[in-house]
């Protein structure tokens, strides 16, 4: 289905996009309680974290609207829809256990849940576009550098309760 017009998969990949990142950014509070966690020394300086994530979501949508465009049929395009808002949903979970539960340790196994959900993404996107696929790899590599934060965060902080 490449003859697919490029206007309104970009306008909705650009506003999930924007969505996602937007719930995820009000949800992620970096002062009070986060600023009194220890820190591991690589942790990134704080303005990078927005840097990065802006890059990453732009990189996800950009993936989004060329695997939309090579899928074959509905039916691979509707299962790309699918596996792309069950990511952005996980996305935000995580967030939410990390800053607004204050459990990096519930945090931790979601985003174990998270990586597991860009293979899939990955995988499949590459059997309809290895571009849509490559653009993904980034976001891969931020959420491996993320678990290892958050398995830090846990190691020298814990135990976590309430």
């Amino acid at each position: 289905m490449a003859n697919r017009p490029w206007g309104l998969p970009i306008a909705i990949a650009a506003i999930a996009a924007a969505i996602v990142a937007g719930v995820g950014g009000t949800m992620t509070d970096t002062t009070g309680w986060y600023l009194s966690l220890r820190l591991p020394s690589w942790n990134p300086p704080p303005p990078a974290f927005g840097m990065i994530w802006t890059v990453v979501f732009t990189l996800i949508a950009a993936s989004g609207v060329y695997a939309w465009r090579a899928a074959p049929d509905s039916r691979a395009s509707d299962t790309l829809i699918g596996l792309y808002a069950i990511n952005g949903a996980l996305n935000v979970t995580w967030t939410v256990l990390f800053f607004q539960l204050r459990r990096p340790d519930w945090a931790f196994v979601e985003l174990s849940v998270l990586w597991f959900s860009i293979v899939v993404l990955i995988a499949v996107c590459a059997r309809h576009s290895r571009i849509a696929a490559l653009l993904l790899l980034p976001y891969l590599a931020w959420v491996s550098v993320a678990g290892a934060l958050n398995w830090q965060v846990i190691q020298l902080n814990g135990p976590f309760t309430g």
